[in-house]
């Protein structure tokens, strides 16, 4: 069942639904299912080093590991590798297996905290509709740490911790960027609440993760912001750029309609880029009804950074990734999303030999398990393994 009471109070109470134990169950013979096939189709640690940022990731733990930066270029955050890292050191372990390893663990702790704080339905769509965020969780990458932390900062906040709250905030704002948004969502609603020294006290946690993050940056590489001006010191194709400085932000939509004309791209993809950008559109203005208004009065916090977070990624400008990568970017966001939309989500109430739950999840994690797969594979290469 739902843990908050005006999380579900809009929604219809449905006859069965996911408990924790399936969603652990589901999400565990997912990552079976992803790890057989991309072992099948092309091998899981060919997959895992040639897929997204994985090798720069890995590069970047190897040099925190040693605490040796010589000849590093620093392309990301590094708050998932100060995690791979320090897992590695820990527990002795390889770090292509650690960078796996949090990336799984922290898809896993995301979708029980999704549970948690929405719905276990909300949870089972944000697990297993996102093909990027499959093969994100099962072969490496920043989001699923960054989401977890993130999600668990708003479930701390929930429970009267504004600190660890904050300190959980800052530390997500260390593995992905945007989501200083969590950070700026929880000082906003301290100061509306009028907790003036809880707001004092978070503004000095972000400040110290802060300053610690960007100590190393500024002595090796002279830079305490290198990885903030990491996203405009390349040229990403940023719109309105007049050499390799392009912003990051722009008018919203403006990035993902002139990305889709200047770099062409197979139906299939575009199909998937709107499909998703829709489902964006909707469960925001889903949002504007009372049911969510209700729940964004009740935790305003979470309200502000859901609205903060999609305006961004609508006016993300870096026209050769605002519409290829909507789906990636907007991980973060997602539960919001399908939480916005849970009145119209199917959920199977018909009797049968399966209970409800399992006639929805069953074809939902394995469906998309195999397309997550096959994407990541790349599907000219599906249909030569099959031939």
């Amino acid at each position: 069942m739902t843990e908050s009471s005006l999380a579900s109070a809009h929604i219809n109470v449905w006859k069965r639904e996911p408990t924790m134990r399936e969603l652990l169950v589901w999400v565990v013979l997912s990552c079976f299912l992803f790890d057989v096939g991309a072992s099948v189709l092309n091998g899981w640690h060919t997959l895992v080093f040639n897929y997204g940022d994985n090798l720069a990731y890995l590069q970047e733990a190897q040099a925190i590991r040693n605490w040796n930066f010589r000849g590093l270029g620093v392309q990301h955050f590094m708050g998932y590798p100060y995690a791979i890292a320090a897992l590695s050191l820990m527990f002795h372990l390889p770090l292509d297996f650690t960078l796996s390893l949090v990336a799984g663990t922290a898809s896993l702790a995301s979708t029980l905290i999704v549970a948690r704080l929405f719905d276990p339905w909300v949870a089972a769509y944000f697990a297993f509709t996102n093909l990027a965020w499959l093969q994100l969780s099962f072969l490496g990458g920043s989001e699923p740490l960054a989401v977890a932390l993130g999600l668990a900062a708003f479930w701390s906040f929930r429970r009267g911790h504004a600190l660890p709250a904050a300190l959980l905030a800052s530390l997500a704002t260390t593995v992905r960027p945007l989501m200083f948004a969590a950070l700026v969502a929880i000082g906003i609603t301290l100061l509306l609440q009028k907790r003036y020294a809880k707001f004092l006290a978070a503004l000095g946690i972000g400040l110290a993760i802060g300053l610690l993050y960007a100590w190393p940056l500024y002595h090796y590489f002279g830079d305490p912001l290198l990885t903030v001006h990491s996203y405009t010191s390349r040229d990403y194709g940023g719109a309105g750029a007049t050499g390799p400085h392009g912003h990051l932000f722009g008018w919203p939509f403006h990035g993902i309609i002139a990305g889709t004309l200047a770099y062409p791209a197979p139906w299939t993809n575009l199909l998937e880029s709107f499909v998703w950008i829709a489902l964006v559109l909707a469960g925001t203005l889903a949002m504007f009804r009372s049911g969510y208004r209700q729940y964004a009065r009740a935790h305003p916090a979470e309200a502000i950074f859901a609205g903060l977070f999609i305006c961004a990624i609508l006016s993300y400008d870096y026209v050769i990734w605002a519409r290829s990568a909507f789906m990636r970017f907007s991980i973060p966001v997602m539960p919001f999303v399908f939480f916005a939309l849970l009145r119209w989500l199917p959920k199977d109430r018909l009797p049968g030999r399966l209970t409800n739950d399992r006639r929805i999840l069953l074809p939902l994690a394995t469906l998309g398990t195999l397309l997550a797969v096959c994407s990541a594979v790349g599907i000219k290469n599906v249909f030569h393994y099959l031939r």
